[in-house]
């Protein structure tokens, strides 16, 4: 059976175990390593075939951000769900604009994380409601690249649009009268035509700030 394979790099030696045991009780999950800092995840980055990173986002030395910054160019398809105590806005989206495509809260319950990091493997962008608006409200003036978006097809433009007024993926299947799947399904061809790994990148490119 395929299982989405996980590392986590967390600081707090009891959350590092507690999220390695609770993976371990996934059918669908596989964790392959837990590290302390993110230079130890750096030093072994090269011989892992992860899919997902749970990335904390406070770490000694090297921070979340600045590791995921550093990493995601060489395997953009790996993809970093970032974990963190509080609903931090600033950190997180400067973290989405590093290059992590989501986050989840520690305090998550096991189903909430366990469908993140599935979320996140099939194409989605798990945020908070408040995430998702300093997101929306990052691209004021919405001054639209019309040359990009002509290579989009109608439908296409409609999920870009969707997107930047804060749509969350439920929201624009029941807009558009279509399943989450199929929103998924056209993100993934947005992302490949802009050759892109997440949401934020997306609508920088689409509605680009200046």
């Amino acid at each position: 059976m395929f299982k989405i394979k996980v590392a986590i790099v967390e600081d707090d030696k009891d959350i590092r175990s507690s999220m390695a045991e609770l993976l371990s009780m996934s059918h669908e999950l596989n964790c392959l390593g837990a590290f302390e800092r993110a230079e130890d995840f750096i030093k072994c980055f090269n011989e892992l075939t992860v899919d997902v990173v749970l990335m904390d986002i406070t770490l000694p030395g090297m921070n979340g951000i600045q590791c995921v910054r550093q990493l995601k160019p060489l395997k953009p398809s790996v993809q970093y769900l970032m974990c963190t105590s509080h609903n931090d806005a600033e950190k997180t989206f400067d973290s989405l604009c590093a290059g992590a495509t989501g986050y989840v809260l520690k305090n998550s319950t096991p189903e909430q994380i366990f469908n993140a990091i599935k979320d996140i493997h099939n194409g989605g962008s798990p945020m908070s409601a408040e995430i998702a608006r300093i997101v929306v409200n990052s691209f004021p003036n919405k001054k639209q690249n019309n040359q990009l978006l002509e290579a989009f097809t109608t439908r296409e433009q409609e999920v870009l649009h969707a997107l930047a007024k804060g749509y969350s993926y439920k929201e624009i299947a029941d807009k558009l009268f279509i399943s989450i799947e199929t929103v998924r399904t056209y993100l993934r061809k947005i992302y490949e035509t802009l050759q892109v790994h997440s949401k934020v990148e997306a609508l920088n490119k689409i509605f680009p700030k200046n």
